[in-house]
């Protein structure tokens, strides 16, 4: 089993790299994500390039990349340390894909697809307090950060394993380092909304992005 154990945590990587926001902004559109918006290849800045359809469809890739790894990994049989483990190594793929040189985006969307695999319940909780922060303010990252922070919380209050609880941990983690920089930029007013604007505050004196 820990040949298979390794064998599935590689392959997560590899599917975690796989950068799909590039891919398809690219075959649909032409253009380059990293150089569009943000930067990030993540599904909220191709929606915001590219429009809804194809931030969804992007969106649903990059769950499936966390998704998919822990499920066969689960049937194949891998105690629930070694399924974290390939949980997270899909969420590293995305972080610092192979394929883009360890560049990549926040991992948001790969981590709510394992998260879904692992605990549904916190799952579901996580994208509820997502759906909600964006429908207030339309900062996806503050809403993916909130969301995140849940996760342990919610784990820790249903009395799941361990192992639950220290992929939730880490999932905290990364996403905080990943958007340290939209953190920054949440707290000078200067973030872009979901759609494309910046904040308030900086709108209103006028300073350029």
């Amino acid at each position: 089993m820990i040949a298979v154990a390794a064998l599935a945590v590689v392959g997560a990587y590899l599917l975690g790299a796989v950068p799909f926001g590039l891919l398809v902004v690219r075959a649909v559109t032409g253009r380059d994500i990293r150089k569009e918006g943000s930067g990030n290849i993540g599904a909220s800045n191709v929606y915001r390039v590219a429009g809804p359809a194809v931030g969804a469809l992007v969106l649903s890739l990059d769950v499936l990349k966390g998704f998919l790894p822990v499920v066969v990994s689960q049937r194949w049989g891998l105690d629930p340390a070694a399924t974290v483990a390939v949980g997270l190594a899909a969420i590293a793929g995305h972080n610092w894909s192979v394929f883009l040189r360890g560049e990549g985006g926040k991992g948001v969307a790969t981590s709510y697809g394992v998260l879904l695999a692992l605990s549904p319940a916190a799952g579901l909780i996580a994208a509820g307090i997502w759906v909600a922060v964006i429908l207030i303010t339309r900062y996806a990252s503050l809403a993916s950060l909130l969301g995140v922070l849940s996760v342990p919380v919610v784990m820790r209050l249903r009395s799941e394993p361990a192992v639950h609880l220290a992929f939730g941990m880490a999932v905290v983690i990364f996403a905080f380092y990943r958007h340290r920089a939209n953190i920054g930029r949440l707290l000078r007013g200067q973030e872009l909304r979901i759609t494309g604007r910046r904040g308030r505050r900086k709108e209103q004196e006028g300073q350029a992005f």
